[in-house]
């Protein structure tokens, strides 16, 4: 479900207060790894950390004028969502991540 916020501060405004602590958290982990130059805005209804034109002038595949998004975070109907676009072009870090999910989730990985 996206959100209709105009920016960050006001989508996490928006996030239920039961998941508030572990969606900062996620946040607060996100912003110091990104590369230098990534931005955080709103993208796509969601929290997004994206290549912005200024680095990446061609944009997103499907929507050039839009930046290229790398990860983002949501708060969905039931649980905390993250899009990691940037895990699939590194094999070894998609391996890992495969292999650590269960450990850390009774969820079925959905990717």
């Amino acid at each position: 479900m996206q959100s209709k916020a105009k920016n960050v501060v006001e989508y996490l405004k928006q996030v239920p207060e039961e998941r508030k602590h572990c969606f900062n958290k996620l946040r607060e982990t996100i912003l110091p790894n990104l590369p230098e130059g990534f931005v955080e805005q709103i993208n796509f209804g969601k929290i997004g950390y994206v290549v912005p034109l200024s680095l990446y002038p061609s944009g997103y595949h499907t929507s050039p004028r839009s930046p290229l998004p790398f990860v983002s975070i949501a708060s969905q109907k039931k649980y905390i969502a993250l899009y990691h676009m940037g895990i699939y072009a590194n094999p070894k870090l998609l391996d890992w991540f495969v292999a650590e999910y269960p450990k850390h989730c009774k969820l079925k990985l959905d990717m």
